[in-house]
């Protein structure tokens, strides 16, 4: 037996990483380039005259030059901010024909060499040019040889890295951010200036670095479209093309001005240039309990301590085309859970009453208002997404708010509404707190209180509870049940738990396809599942077939026999409970009419009891539950041969 011996006093640290030493082939060259790269900027400060570097800058034609460069490249960065922000957000969020050409004609700026930039500005709104004599003769403006035609030229090479910085931005934002602030209420220009906006700044602050740096710059575009005229277009770059046929050491003073300009965007960016939306950072902050403790911890009262008051009744009726194909109708206060496999179509669904998507249209009517042909801001529809999408920039009560601010409440009375609700949902106490401060369960509690306080008429709950541990689970869970229950409008849940869709719903909905297999009380469901993957989420074993004489001739061959007979050749779908198989080490005797041999796959702990899969070559896969002494008596381990049996008494035919 080895041991591993380390010197007395000295400390080992543990190895985070492997260094790998590049290949000699790939590595020179990679020197090499660096080299040249750095070689220009080294030369600029060897030969620089340090002694005279005030003297250079401080004179009237550099200051003048310097002013003017800063005054056009504001401009520039003005005009790039007015026109480039919405060309990104139109070029990321929105489809449509002609989008690769209009990418490309952003991108063109930056490959065009920049004196061809000029002449195809000159071309465009020279005196001459395609829109410069309009211009003149309607406005009096005339762009070349003047300050505005160097601003042109500026936001003409500038703007494109404003706007492929803040495009890659908007690429990486979650639209569910969006959706949902459309959701509670808020215009697509609110949420665009309340959203999406502060949770692309990194993005939006690079490019806009990057364009004032750029038209800063700028030289080949300005000297041939508005000149080299001083104090009117000849900015900091062309003083330095000038200085070089008279002054070459002031060139070199002002080159070295340009080059500390650009060295202290590219620091200040740190080579964050794409911009890609980056979670804020939230204060440390100390760890919160789940439950509240304290006078505000009962969450069934408002600030005050009595109940609030409820609101208006709205019954649901809906007719969804398209990828699903249904019609639902629900009377105030139903809780519906929408159940099905991956594919089925419950997002799809709730996106259609939401009217996001164009795979389904709903025909929706909420109370007696027909909300069909209304933007998703204007429905009264609120949609609470798996991940809450709670907007980092915001505090638990602002986020609360965000509804009812977006629908014209003052800010003093949105904001005491938020914190009642909060109150009712038991998260008062985190009320200025972010949503990085915030554990899974509280967070939840905070999107299921901002979509409450919005006051709407029809909740969306997209799998609410999907992300949370078991034990948050139950009590989120309890605390959803009890503020659905006086919810004056309908509430769908999209859920693959059975204990929240028996739970928290009225009625379960099944979804196969974009169709309705079931639509009944959770009772109903749980005896007579319509869909095998019901049968299963519910732990039941479900084995499709056709009706027979005797009971059902099954799907993958074989017969099960059932004391419920169905019409001969229906399709149906038999239900056997997992309790209801018995497993034998031997072939069993007695009544049993269903009797198959098999072997033990898989032993799963369920609470107190064990559930064994047992595959056959005779019947489909089985679940028994037994319990554990059972198990240690029949010696039941992986790889065992068994018998399994099930009296007809205890097989349910579904017709389907």
């Amino acid at each position: 037996m080895s041991t591993l011996r380390t010197r007395p006093g000295r400390r080992t640290r543990p190895r985070t990483g492997t260094r790998t030493r590049p290949p000699l082939a790939l590595a020179l060259p990679a020197l090499l380039a660096v080299a040249f790269l750095l070689l220009p900027l080294v030369g600029i400060l060897v030969r620089t005259q340090w002694s005279e570097l005030g003297a250079h800058l401080s004179s009237p034609g550099v200051v003048q030059a310097l002013k003017l460069s800063l005054l056009v490249s504001l401009w520039a960065l003005a005009l790039s901010l007015l026109l480039g922000v919405p060309l990104a957000w139109l070029l990321a969020r929105v489809e449509f024909k002609g989008k690769a050409l209009v990418r490309s004609l952003v991108l063109l700026p930056m490959v065009l060499p920049p004196t061809v930039g000029g002449v195809a500005l000159l071309l465009g709104f020279g005196r001459r040019g395609l829109l410069g004599p309009w211009l003149e003769g309607t406005f009096g403006i005339t762009l070349p040889f003047h300050t505005s035609g160097a601003v042109v030229a500026a936001t003409f090479v500038a703007m494109p890295f404003l706007v492929i910085s803040l495009e890659g931005a908007l690429g990486g934002l979650r639209q569910s951010y969006e959706e949902t602030a459309a959701s509670l209420g808020a215009s697509p220009v609110r949420v665009f200036f309340t959203v999406t906006l502060p949770m692309v700044a990194p993005g939006l602050i690079a490019g806009a670095a990057l364009t004032w740096a750029r038209a800063l710059g700028e030289f080949g575009a300005t000297i041939t479209f508005a000149g080299n005229l001083p104090g009117t277009t000849q900015t900091l770059p062309l003083q330095v093309y000038l200085l070089l046929q008279d002054e070459p050491e002031a060139a070199t003073s002002v080159s070295l001005l340009l080059l500390a300009i650009a060295m202290g965007v590219l620091i200040a960016l740190r080579g964050r240039w794409t911009g890609t939306p980056v979670a804020r950072e939230a204060p440390v902050a100390p760890p919160v309990p789940e439950e509240p403790t304290g006078p505000d911890s009962d969450p069934t009262a408002d600030a005050g301590g009595t109940a609030l008051p409820q609101g208006g009744r709205w019954p649901l009726h809906a007719v969804v085309t398209g990828f699903n194909e249904l019609t639902l109708d629900a009377a105030p206060g139903t809780t519906i859970a929408v159940v099905g496999e991956n594919g089925a179509g419950k997002t799809t669904l709730l996106r259609a009453l939401l009217g996001l998507t164009p795979r389904a249209h709903a025909e929706l009517r909420l109370g007696d208002t027909d909300v069909t042909a209304l933007p998703p801001h204007r429905r009264q529809v609120a949609w609470v997404p798996q991940d809450g999408a709670l907007f980092p920039h915001l505090t638990a009560v602002a986020n609360t708010a965000y509804g009812l601010r977006a629908r014209g409440v003052p800010r003093a009375e949105a904001r005491r509404e938020a914190r009642t609700w909060l109150n009712r949902l038991g998260v008062l106490h985190l009320a200025d707190r972010r949503p990085a401060q915030l554990s899974g369960g509280q967070a939840q509690r905070v999107a299921l209180a901002r979509a409450l306080a919005a006051r709407p008429r029809l909740l969306l709950l997209d799998e609410p509870l999907a992300a949370l541990d078991q034990t948050t689970r139950a009590r989120v869970r309890h605390t959803l049940r009890t503020h659905l229950a006086g919810f004056g409008g309908v509430c769908l849940i999209v859920t693959h738990d059975p204990v929240e869709a028996v739970s928290l719903a009225d009625r379960v909905l099944v979804l196969a396809d974009g169709l309705a297999l079931q639509d009944a009380p959770p009772a109903e469901v749980a005896r007579h599942p319509r869909s095998p993957w019901v049968a299963r989420m519910l732990g039941r074993n479900a084995w499709p077939g056709t009706a027979s004489a005797d009971g059902l001739a099954l799907a993958t061959g074989g017969r099960l026999v059932a004391a419920e007979v169905l019409p001969e050749g229906a399709r149906a779908l038999a239900i056997i409970a997992p309790e209801a198989v018995s497993v034998h080490r031997e072939r069993p005797g007695g009544s049993p009419r269903n009797v198959w041999p098999g072997t033990v796959r898989e032993i799963t702990a369920v609470g107190s009891r064990l559930r064994v899969l047992i595959a056959s070559d005779e019947a489909p896969d089985l679940v028994a539950e037994i319990t554990p002494e059972a198990a240690a008596e029949l010696g039941i381990v992986d790889g065992v041969v068994v018998w399994t049996s099930v009296k007809a008494t205890e097989v349910t035919l579904v017709r389907l």
